[in-house]
């Protein structure tokens, strides 16, 4: 009888690495098209490959979360979000997002945007930086929601750090202290801010806080109730929303941070584009190799990074914070999460021949 063969992880890359291909070539066509130099084509070239390096290293505790959602989904709604949904990132959040907080900001139709962005790419960039405040207290603030959501849960056995998780997850009995952890900080950055741009912050923090509930519940109602849903809506569609909204919040981060590098819209749609693709294909490595199952403190990494971007979220607010240091910091907390996860996983192995020794000796 064969047996059914396991996917190498390489496989699963398959067609980021064909993305990353046509994107790298597209990206160098576009150099030669703008600077007409072999130097301009490399320097293009040079940066789509820095920018998906950026947003995959942004985006891996993305990919953890996206999985441990994905697990509570059914067949047809994994495979609509694994196709429709990197559709919705990849061009939704990567081109129409950046063209749609231009044209709110300058009062100018979309196309206009995408004019404004082809020919005069440094005030397309200048407008952007201008939104960076707003985004930063709507995305910050889901983030912070989607962290301690995690922690703060009476039903969490699983600790990594059992200091801290055990006293959070005694602590969720208390309804809505997440809310109040994140209220709190709010109104702390919002007296460091001070001034206007205090209100916007505020305000904005508050629609990030009230778009998070918001999911939630549709998600609880679509997702609840066995007997008014079809199957193939029941444990999907508000699992879709919500990862949807967690993608868009996970993007402001890297869209925001690419203009450091170039003010070319396209480029940055090329260069996190390709980043993406790795996003998805992580997504559905973890989900198929059960890889969170074998690795108990992986989600732990994961959703801490989460929480410390969410903080420099609302930090790059005062200060500005180099991408790069966000990136490493949340694929540091996962490499330790994981390094933990092989130690334990080697630990119980241990005690298990141990108490095999012992059972054939007795």
């Amino acid at each position: 009888m064969n047996q059914p063969v396991t996917p190498s992880s390489l496989s699963y890359f398959r067609w980021a690495f064909i993305v990353t291909a046509l994107g790298l070539v597209l990206g160098a066509v576009l150099g030669w098209q703008t600077t007409g130099t072999i130097g301009g084509m490399a320097t293009v070239f040079f940066i789509c490959t820095v920018l998906a390096v950026l947003e995959i290293s942004l985006s891996f505790d993305n990919a953890i979360v996206n999985a441990n959602k994905l697990k509570e989904m059914t067949p047809v709604w994994q495979q609509r979000f694994l196709t429709w949904g990197i559709i919705i990132a990849v061009f939704g959040m990567r081109i129409v997002f950046p063209l749609a907080i231009v044209a709110i900001a300058a009062q100018i139709g979309p196309w206009d945007a995408l004019v404004l962005a082809a020919r005069e790419p440094a005030e397309y960039a200048r407008i952007m930086n201008d939104a960076h405040l707003p985004i930063a207290a709507f995305g910050g603030t889901f983030l912070m929601m989607v962290g301690l959501n995690y922690f703060f849960d009476y039903k969490k056995e699983i600790h990594w750090l059992p200091g801290l998780e055990r006293v959070m997850a005694r602590s969720a009995a208390i309804k809505g202290i997440e809310i109040a952890v994140v209220l709190a900080l709010m109104l702390v950055f919002s007296w460091l801010i001070g001034g206007e741009e205090a209100t916007i912050f505020v305000n904005c923090a508050i629609y990030g806080l009230l778009t998070f509930l918001a999911v939630e519940v549709v998600g609880g109602l679509l997702d609840a109730s066995q007997k008014t849903m079809s199957a193939a809506a029941k444990g999907g569609l508000g699992a879709f929303i919500y990862l949807e909204v967690l993608d868009a919040s996970f993007s402001f981060d890297g869209v925001i941070g690419a203009f450091a590098l170039t003010q070319n819209l396209f480029v940055i749609a090329i260069g996190l584009g390709i980043g993406a693709m790795y996003v998805r294909s992580m997504t559905i490595m973890l989900v198929e190799k059960g890889t969170l199952a074998e690795y108990r403190y992986l989600e732990h990494g994961a959703f801490y990074a989460i929480l410390i971007l969410s903080v420099i979220m609302y930090a790059q607010t005062l200060v500005h914070i180099p991408e790069v240091i966000t990136g490493l910091g949340g694929a540091a907390l996962i490499g330790l999460s994981l390094w933990s996860s092989i130690r334990h996983n080697k630990r119980e192995r241990v005690e298990d021949h141990g108490a095999q020794r012992e059972e054939l000796r007795a």
